[in-house]
């Protein structure tokens, strides 16, 4: 079992590496694409030169005649177009080249880049038609910048070349009206080229090609009319992979798109370019076929390996590209589908030689004492538990403005920045070396973690760098905390917060949460490691009855009456406890009980504001804000109560609300992810849904009716006792044996 565990890492490992170094290929190609947008030579009006050229070559020579090419379908050739047709052009007598289409295999920044790099091998001028892949994939913009407008036109000696755009990038209405202007220049012949093929499809046209001809009827018809009224002599297209010439109305329609590219290997369709001479007022045009001498299966393994060459060497960057992100899926495909998943835990595997002795454990919090928070207090207990245990713990801490009197298994972190009213947010230095040398003195089994940033960072990297395992407990709900956050509320709450969560999750070996609703939430996201559903424990003997006269001096401290009722609220005096909304629901007029007093425990940011939301409300005689109130005279609040009430949304378990049940004093709270777990709802309490009325209403049923308030408080109670400190412990206690096993095992902990 161990050896097969081992293979089954290394794969995994392999193939990680593949996934890394291919997003790492990814990231560079992207960047080059960056670079060569800015970094290429800047080219442009290419068309213009070329006229120039060609003109001032016509005139020396006016009386010859007219010698051309005509090559379609070049698509970026080099073995067809560089090594076979170039050659033939530089050694005959053309005076220019005249793409019908299609000379780039498609629009992007190297296709053009490559074609200028071919056509310079030319000795002679040339000039473009703007086809379908000049036109793909925003070529476009590259074919107006670096050879000029798509529609134009020439005369050369007594001969008029018109250049149309049959994709539909030049609105068809201003072409027409165009053609009308130029046909109006007197010239003994006219020449039209344009992409796409006009003329009706060809019986025999293959399935895949059928899509090739011109698509807009209409405009095609208007086009055809003019052609005949104003005698246009050829009519040049490219666009089929073939040669083909018919007759219509006395104008010749000619198909070329033999110079580049896969080419079936028929009669016509092998690779050629046309030759093109004007003389004694005719025009004849010539299909110049190359490899005439080789046999049909070496034309079609040359044409095939043309295409795939072209298309290699234009755009290797982009089949980089597209193998690396393939790869990267195949990887996910591997890891996810062909690789064997396990989803349930492997009850097989045995974690009693890490229970049997001591466990050597470090923690790292962003929140420790003085602050006094639930992470806080959750964290001690822990600590304390696990020590009662005979287990040693370090712990990795934040310092704070207060003194503190610390053991000497803590360790405080400097801070680096730190935000609340009181400064009590703090942002450790992570990165600093004597953390690092503390814990490797320590040398921990294992590694607990209470937060997914800060110096839970510094946690999951020691625990790498340490080969010991990491366990995280899942205290908070991030997303409620974006107020908090110098980043976008909305990008904050939706995006980061879960990313951050589930990215951290993955690379812990256990995760524990407080509830199964929080087990839910994190499976919804993407957590798919080792998980233990585990409340904080309570101190459950702290909650015993408290000698009545400690009650009663409370209620002279706050001055509640005999037949007063008390509600007492603990939370942090924060945004996301929600307090506005229980002082809110305590003045509708749907309270119908008024003889109530409500503590609010706890002191924070928004504790000015609380006091002027008291006053507006007019609850000065009902609500009193404690403020601070030591964690070990609490119990005493808790027994004091008739009721615990509670709203916070913001809570990944509700350790307050366990607390005053271990007191005997029945909840009602708002329903939250946190909540739903620790409260039965009409055993222990009541939960509502996020409504005022609904939360008063039950808080007046129980205030109203003490018998019901009696047994929901003895149920409560009950319930709580489940909870306790030390059998708490254990399980967690449990959960690192089982984590340290399958991490000495070398089975992969992500399910």
């Amino acid at each position: 079992m161990g050896r097969t565990s081992r293979s089954h890492s290394q794969t995994r490992l392999i193939w990680k590496i593949i996934y890394w170094l291919n997003l790492a290929l990814i990231i560079g190609l992207i960047g080059y694409q960056v670079y060569i947008y800015f970094a290429t030579p800047e080219i442009r009006s290419v068309h213009q030169a070329q006229i120039e050229a060609i003109t001032a070559n016509n005139e020396t020579d006016s009386d010859q005649g007219l010698t051309f090419a005509v090559v379609g379908n070049i698509k970026n050739s080099h073995a067809i177009f560089r090594d076979e047709i170039i050659p033939l052009l530089n050694n005959g007598d053309f005076e220019f080249m005249v793409s019908a289409g299609n000379a780039i295999a498609g629009g992007q920044p190297e296709s053009y880049r490559n074609l200028h790099k071919l056509f310079a091998q030319l000795e002679i001028p040339y000039l473009l038609t703007f086809g379908e892949n000049e036109e793909s994939d925003f070529g476009s913009f590259n074919f107006y910048e670096q050879f000029g407008p798509y529609v134009y036109d020439v005369l050369i000696g007594d001969t008029h070349f018109v250049f149309l755009d049959g994709t539909g990038k030049t609105p068809y209405n201003w072409q027409l009206s165009w053609l009308d202007r130029v046909f109006q220049q007197q010239s003994q012949h006219r020449i039209v080229f344009i992409g796409l093929p006009l003329h009706r499809q060809f019986e025999d046209t293959a399935l895949f090609q059928i899509d090739d001809y011109f698509a807009e009827p209409t405009f095609a018809e208007a086009l055809k009319q003019r052609f005949e009224t104003h005698q246009v002599d050829v009519v040049f297209s490219s666009n089929l992979a073939l040669f083909s010439e018919v007759e219509e109305n006395d104008v010749r329609y000619v198909i070329t798109g033999g110079a580049g590219g896969l080419m079936l290997d028929q009669s016509d369709n092998r690779h050629h370019f046309l030759r093109v001479e004007i003389a004694s007022g005719q025009i004849s045009i010539t299909p110049e076929h190359i490899q005439n001498a080789w046999p049909w299966w070496r034309r079609a393994i040359v044409s095939f390996w043309g295409a795939i060459h072209s298309f290699v060497y234009v755009s290797i960057w982009r089949l980089l590209l597209i193998v690396g992100v393939l790869l990267i899926f195949a990887s996910y495909i591997y890891r996810n589908v062909i690789c064997d998943q396990d989803y349930y835990p492997d009850f097989d595997i045995d974690a009693t030689p890490h229970l049997d002795k001591p466990l050597r454990v470090a923690m790292y919090s962003n929140n420790y004492f003085p602050f006094v928070s639930g992470v806080t207090i959750s964290i001690e207990r822990l600590r304390t538990g696990l020590k009662d245990l005979g287990d040693q713990v370090l712990a990795i801490v934040p310092t704070y403005r207060q003194k503190w009197d610390d053991e000497s298994d803590i360790v405080r972190a400097s801070t680096l920045i730190s935000s609340g009213a009181k400064g009590e947010f703090r942002f450790a230095n992570f990165l600093s070396w004597r953390l690092s040398s503390a814990v490797r003195r320590f040398k921990p089994d294992i590694i607990h973690v209470h937060h997914p940033f800060g110096l839970g960072w510094l946690g999951q990297f020691m625990g790498r760098l340490l080969n010991v395992p990491v366990v995280y407990t899942y205290h908070t709900r991030l997303e409620h905390y974006a107020h908090f956050v110098p980043l976008p509320g909305l990008i904050f709450r939706n995006l980061i917060s879960h990313w951050l969560i589930r990215r951290f999750s993955n690379k812990c070996q256990g995760v524990i949460v407080p509830t199964h609703s929080a087990e839910e939430y994190l499976r919804l996201i993407g957590v798919r490691t080792n998980t233990l559903v585990q409340p904080t424990g309570i101190e459950a003997k702290r909650f015993e009855a408290a000698e009545p006269s400690v009650i009663q001096a409370l209620k002279d401290k706050y001055g509640i009456e005999k037949d007063t009722k008390v509600l007492v609220s603990v939370a942090r005096l924060s945004k996301e406890k929600n307090i506005e909304f229980m002082l809110e629901a305590l003045a509708l007029r749907e309270n119908t009980y008024s003889n109530y007093k409500l503590l609010l425990v706890g002191d924070g940011p928004y504790k000015n504001r609380l006091q002027k939301c008291i006053d507006k409300l007019d609850l000065g005689n009902n609500v009193i804000l404690t403020g601070h109130v030591e964690p070990q005279i609490m119990p005493q609040y808790y027994e004091l109560a008739d009721l615990f009430v509670f709203a916070s949304q913001s809570e990944t378990q509700g350790m307050v609300i366990l607390e005053a049940m271990a007191a005997g004093t029945p909840v009602v709270a708002v329903r939250s992810s946190g909540i739903d777990d620790v409260i039965e709802d009409g055993n222990t309490g009541y939960k509502t849904p996020h409504n005022q009325i609904a939360w008063v209403r039950r808080i007046n049923e129980l205030l109203e009716n003490n018998d019901k308030r009696a047994l929901l408080g003895k149920q409560a109670k009950a319930f709580a006792q489940n909870y306790d400190v030390a059998p708490v412990t254990k399980r967690i206690r449990e959960f690192y044996g089982y984590i340290l096993a399958q991490h000495h095992e070398g089975q992969p902990w992500l399910r």
